[in-house]
């Protein structure tokens, strides 16, 4: 795992580096790297020390082997948190120091002279503006989202059927955002593409049955630790989006145009398609966990249509979806997938 976090890590150095010059883009990333593997390192030495002594206090007769084998498992869980989530914090470092390069704050690096320690001079050609010529028309954005999910039934969200809190999204694409007037900044044109993945968890013990052309949720027989459904799909937005970032002047008294630095706002819908549908289900059988995942389409919608908005400041906003057309193609009743969470365009 550690080895292929620091493989992408290489990878999106290269790739970073042949679109903007860098000044210690590489630098900062090895340290990323090398911080998550010093971690899992750490973490694995402490679990080793502990199931060694795990160990020898069982040969010692100090516990029975039902003991051991329960603390070894609840040691090997704490670790692997531990890993988790320290790791997480690295790679949310990571994410900030890519969207630095990108945003263009890691500034050019002189490749022909070096200080004492080794590093890279920073070069300045005199006579260089104060302020940037600012961004072109039409800019790019990696778009990642993510929040609740869930369905409105006959037009109404009260009382689901499933989990509020236990059903989530996942969003991830990329974006193109063209300022629509040649001198103004508030308006902006935001089309692209994202693949989604919406999960849906039943409550009381159900799960989907697909009978003939109806997909209803019925009470399992045995008891589910985990009752699932998910669509992946690929969708194609488009929004009118306001931005309300000034416009700054430079020295010879041009305008600079900017985006993603102030309040920002967008309306506007989707056409996708849905990929594939899938029910997870795992439980308990004869002492055994049994997880179980079944792969029939359950009637679902194979073409979605709707409506999205977002509000928000700078790079972050409330993100809002709702799909116009029924979850299930033909069933009696009604279901439209709504989505709320947070949105990130990195720009």
């Amino acid at each position: 795992m550690q080895k292929i976090i620091f493989y992408v890590v290489a990878f999106v150095c290269l790739v970073v580096t042949k679109i903007h010059a860098q000044e210690n883009f590489e630098n900062r990333a090895k340290v990323i790297a090398a911080n998550i593997e010093r971690i899992t390192k750490e973490e694995k030495a402490i679990l080793k020390n502990k199931v060694d002594s795990i160990n020898a206090r069982w040969e010692q007769n100090q516990i029975t082997r039902e003991e051991a084998d329960t603390q070894k498992l609840e040691a090997a869980n704490y670790h692997a948190k531990r890993i988790e989530e320290r790791v997480a914090v690295e790679e949310a470092n990571l994410n900030l120091l890519v969207k630095e390069q990108v945003d263009g704050k890691i500034k050019e690096r002189d490749t022909t002279k070096t200080d004492e320690e080794g590093y890279f001079v920073l070069k300045y050609k005199k006579g260089k503006n104060k302020f940037k010529s600012g961004e072109k028309r039409t800019t790019t954005q990696l778009v990642v989202a993510g929040g609740v999910n869930n369905v409105m039934t006959d037009g109404a969200l009260a009382n689901s059927k499933f989990r509020y809190w236990g059903s989530h999204f996942y969003e991830v694409g990329l974006t193109l955002n063209t300022r629509l007037a040649k001198n103004d900044n508030l308006l902006h044109l935001k089309y692209g593409f994202s693949a989604v993945y919406n999960n849906l968890r039943p409550s009381d013990n159900q799960q989907f049955v697909k009978s003939y052309d109806q997909t209803d949720l019925a009470p399992s027989s045995v008891w589910l630790k985990e009752s699932r459904l998910r669509n992946v799909q690929l969708i194609f937005p488009v929004h009118l989006e306001f931005d309300f970032t000034p416009v700054k002047t430079n020295d010879k008294g041009e305008k600079v145009f900017r985006t993603h630095q102030n309040f920002r706002a967008g309306i506007g819908g989707y056409i996708g398609a849905n990929l594939n549908t899938k029910q997870f289900l795992e439980y308990e059988r004869d002492g055994y966990d049994i997880e179980e995942t079944q792969n029939s389409g359950f009637n679902t919608n194979g073409f979605i249509y709707g409506l999205s908005t977002y509000v928000g400041y700078r790079s972050m906003s409330l993100y809002l979806k709702y799909d116009l057309n029924p979850l299930f193609k033909d069933n009696a009743t009604k279901q439209n997938n709504i989505s709320l969470g947070l949105r990130f365009d990195f720009n």
